[in-house]
């Protein structure tokens, strides 16, 4: 029986615009790919392990003709819409007082700056968790396997007694491999709001 649910932010409850957001990226940036180094830049910055004006400072340096508005724009335009619904639902789980709540996300400030000016209910979204952790807060990320242990520990959690939600299939296979049950959503043909008949098998 299933205790604690552990929620995904990005195309789990905010919805993404990935293919946009990726054209738009390589279009300023006049490259086919990014190379190894901004990637692994991008993903210390999501980790919280360097500041949003290390970020950009890096990003200025190497591309000279790029202003700060223009780098800060494109970061944020893979952020789109987080659908009302969405927030009632988790509202009525959180309500029912049958399951702890967790929100485990890999974003950095930059993103949750956007999201707290841009989605209005962003603090009554916060507070439906008993646990909030986001990967530039812990300096942890997925799908290492150390974020899931730490959540594990810090709230003595039963593996096999949580499910873990998220829409990268690298991340629920790295929880699975800790015995957490998962649900790897497909953001196009699924919503979190069918998690009961979807996981029907698990409640």
């Amino acid at each position: 029986m299933i205790n604690t649910i552990i929620f995904d932010f990005g195309e789990v409850f905010i919805n993404l615009d990935i293919e946009g957001f990726t054209k738009k990226a390589f279009n300023i940036l006049k490259a086919n790919k990014p190379p190894e180094e901004m990637t692994a830049f991008n993903g210390l910055y999501e980790q919280g392990l360097i500041s949003t004006d290390e970020f950009i400072e890096f990003y200025l340096e190497n591309f000279p003709n790029l202003k700060r508005k223009d780098i800060i724009d494109t970061w944020n335009s893979i952020l789109k819409d987080f659908p009302k619904h969405r927030l009632d639902f988790l509202k009525e789980i959180k309500k029912s007082k049958k399951y702890k709540l967790i929100l485990l996300s890999n974003t950095n400030d930059l993103h949750i700056e956007w999201i707290k000016k841009n989605i209005s209910f962003y603090e009554e979204f916060k507070d439906c968790f008993d646990q909030f952790y986001l990967s530039h807060e812990i300096n942890l990320s997925k799908p290492n396997k150390d974020i899931f242990e730490f959540v594990i520990n810090q709230n003595n959690l039963i593996p096999n007694k949580c499910l873990f939600i998220d829409d990268k299939k690298e991340n629920t296979d790295a929880a699975a491999q800790l015995k957490i049950h998962t649900w790897n959503n497909t953001p196009k043909t699924e919503d979190v709001c069918d998690l009961f008949k979807i996981k029907s098998d698990l409640f």
